[in-house]
């Protein structure tokens, strides 16, 4: 089975608290774009006594017992019977980068392990084992334009409200822990509710709608920061960090034109 898990961008993200378990509670718009990777696996049908993960594409950087294509394998195995896998993750979506490619990949996998097996699990038992391997994790089971709070895994479905419009993700190569940039993010004070600040029109959302890591990242890497100001200068009705970073985009009310500038880096380009 052939699967392409798609990336996701942040439109807004704020850390509302801290929460006694050690996460944090959050407000963001997960938004699916076009970007993605792609996942194959087969049923091992020989001796063998381990799944297998073949990678290609861009690397990551982390052992096969630590990609959580592995982790979620072994977490829906705890409570489904399921024969060993051979894996072909193909990677184009960045790593570190705040576009979930990670989380995509092994919520693409639980549910296409689920179709492909007649498992018959439901879309809520789905995301509750999806949420043991990542907050953003249940997102990918339906992918969707979704309001998130708590962990990330509260959603509710938002609209394709950018349907039309163009976008540009730049990556600069930079990759940010997530948990550095919790550790040095304020908790936000409370406002305006991000849904009612995306409902504006786009072209207001400058003055709206912000990425409480932003701060951080912009501080550690001012390159970031530039990114930001050169979607702006080329046109972006908006531009934001994604995530924790380090991804900036910009949304575009028709295709640009992007300088050399921004094209020294990885760029994706396409239709929201």
């Amino acid at each position: 089975m052939i699967t392409f898990p798609k990336a996701k961008i942040n439109l807004g993200l704020r850390v509302t608290g801290k929460r006694v378990d050690g996460y944090h509670d959050i407000e963001t718009v997960f938004y699916p774009v076009g970007l993605s990777d792609a996942l194959e696996f087969v049923i091992l049908t020989g001796s063998e006594t381990e799944d297998v993960l073949i990678t290609s594409g861009i690397n990551i950087g982390v052992r096969q017992e630590d990609n959580l294509v592995i982790k979620a394998v072994k977490k829906l195995r705890e409570t489904y019977p399921l024969p060993f896998l051979k894996i072909h993750l193909h990677k184009a979506i960045p790593s570190g980068a705040g576009l979930g490619g990670g989380s995509s990949d092994a919520a693409y996998l639980i549910r296409g392990i689920n179709k492909c097996l007649n498992l018959s699990v439901s879309e809520t038992k789905l995301k509750s084992i999806a949420l043991e391997l990542g907050s953003d994790c249940p997102f990918f089971i339906n992918p969707v334009p979704s309001v998130a709070t708590g962990r990330g895994e509260i959603l509710k479905q938002a609209g394709a409200f950018l349907e039309g419009y163009h976008i540009v993700l730049v990556n600069p190569g930079i990759s940010i822990s997530t948990r550095d940039a919790y550790l040095n993010t304020p908790v936000s004070e409370p406002g305006t509710k991000l849904l009612e600040m995306v409902s504006h029109p786009v072209v207001e959302w400058k003055k709206l709608v912000i990425n409480d890591f932003e701060s951080y990242a912009f501080k550690l890497y001012p390159q970031i920061s530039e990114l930001k100001k050169a979607l702006y200068r080329i046109g972006a009705v908006y531009s934001s960090m994604s995530g924790s970073g380090s991804t900036v985009y910009g949304i575009f009310p028709g295709k640009p034109e992007i300088p050399a500038v921004i094209r020294k880096y990885k760029i994706f380009e396409g239709v929201l």
